[in-house]
């Protein structure tokens, strides 16, 4: 059952340190099965409720799930072996990682130095509003002037730290939650480390299909995550007709928490159609990462009166908030238009379309509707990544971000220039192709 490795320890504190340790250092590989509670217990000999304590901190922290009588087991993406990027090759041309083009990022000097100015003239002091009024008026103006329902604003260290805050403002370890699949990675090792359960939800171009959300309900999730546009991997934008589909689909399901991320705005000029109000509860993230720079670590959270409330309660027990140093360089970015959200999707999209165009003369459809990634589907995703590694190219392999969904890999595009692509495509329909190895994509 475990091999070679064994659990020990006499503390349910000690026998889930035992199995982490086992989990982290790849002993317990993803799937093994654990001992029944009683057999554990004989073996360490200590009371049967001391492994049922230790089996429950272990499915709480997303290490392991139970499955009634078929017993427990290492989860297939334990909490504790996160989706890391493995190292760039020497000499691989980077089309992994899923930044920005730093060249479309803007100049932080000034504004950072105005935000100084501010703060000296007057520090922020323990009891000051965690939220600066001047960002807190400019990013609802702009929600309303997009059609998002009213709500009071929170700041959040980026979109994960808020979409954490919102989960754990409503759901306890064991919920399920509805997650694209493909999807963002980070958000789905959030929430297997949050002790939630993943319900893959199938995503296409237009976004999460309204069937595949219907039944992920019907299943029991309490939560729906949704990305608005510029879709982790594959670039899906949430259309106009689909955002009426699930908009019909949730008001059956009104005490569903519904979570929007909108990571794309300012690097896409897809409009945003949002689905937050139907439900009592909901919440929609906005970061500035991809936008204004992954450093500049600050979202935007906008949502129902007790969701917020819950969320800002909760963060003044914690860091208190963030940085109004931050919160003020961004105002100043906003109020100078720092980034020009059109010049930055036309150029990120001249890149997505010279490289889906040149995949389709090779008969590969990826996809790509807007952000800075480009879906390829792949029969094949371990080989085709290191085929890509020795054509000279990094990509990112599709497991990082998908539950049951097909395999694929994902190329970001930022540091692409349209020239290279025809040279990527080829490499790519080289490596992707039934010829390579595995099924017809």
């Amino acid at each position: 059952m475990l091999g070679e490795y064994r659990i020990s320890g006499r503390r349910a504190s000690e026998i889930a340190a035992a199995v982490e340790e086992g989990v982290a250092s790849g002993a317990l590989a993803p799937g093994t099965l654990l001992p029944p509670m009683r057999e554990l217990a004989g073996e360490l000999g200590v009371n049967p409720n001391t492994v049922a304590a230790a089996y429950r901190t272990l499915r709480e922290r997303g290490v392991i799930e139970t499955e009634g009588r078929r017993g427990s087991r290492v989860r297939g993406r334990p909490a504790t072996a996160p989706r890391d990027q493995p190292p760039l090759p020497p000499g691989a041309r980077d089309t992994a990682s899923g930044n920005p083009d730093v060249r479309l990022l803007p100049p932080l000097g000034a504004a950072l130095a105005a935000a100084a100015a501010r703060h000296a003239r007057r520090p922020t002091l323990y009891g000051d509003d965690p939220v600066v009024p001047e960002l807190a008026r400019a990013a609802r103006t702009a929600l309303d002037a997009e059609g998002v329902a009213a709500g009071p604003v929170a700041v959040t260290s980026g979109a994960l730290d808020g979409i954490e805050r919102v989960l754990a403002a409503h759901l306890r370890p064991g919920d399920a939650v509805a997650v694209e699949d493909p999807g963002w990675g980070s958000l789905l090792d959030l929430v297997a480390a949050l002790g939630l359960r993943v319900l893959p939800v199938a995503v296409d171009d237009d976004g999460p299909a309204a069937a595949a959300v219907a039944e992920a309900l019907r299943l029991g999730a309490r939560a729906l995550v949704v990305t608005a546009r510029a879709q982790n991997p594959t670039g899906a934008v949430v259309a106009a007709g689909r955002a009426a589909e699930l908009r019909a689909v949730l008001a059956a399901h009104p005490g569903v928490l519904v979570i929007e991320d909108d990571h794309g705005h300012g690097i896409t000029d897809a409009p945003l159609h949002p689905l937050g109000g139907v439900t009592a509860h909901w919440a929609l993230v906005r970061s500035t990462a991809k936008a204004y720079g992954p450093d500049l670590r600050l979202a935007v959270l906008t949502g129902d009166a007790v969701t917020l409330d819950r969320v800002r309660g909760r963060q003044r027990l914690g860091p208190g908030w963030v940085s109004r140093l931050l919160q003020y360089a961004v105002v100043e970015l906003w109020t100078a238009g720092a980034v020009d959200p059109v010049r930055v999707s036309r150029s990120y999209g001249e890149r997505r379309d010279a490289l889906i165009t040149a995949l389709a003369g090779h008969g590969v459809r990826a996809h790509g509707r807007s952000g800075l990634n480009v879906w390829v589907p792949a029969a094949d995703e371990a080989g085709a990544v290191a085929r890509m590694f020795a054509a000279g190219w990094a990509v990112a392999p599709g497991s990082r971000f998908r539950v049951r969904s097909g395999p694929g890999v994902r190329v970001t595009v930022s540091g692409l220039e349209p020239a290279e692509a025809p040279a990527l495509a080829e490499a790519l329909a080289a490596a992707v192709r039934p010829g390579a190895g595995g099924r017809t994509v």
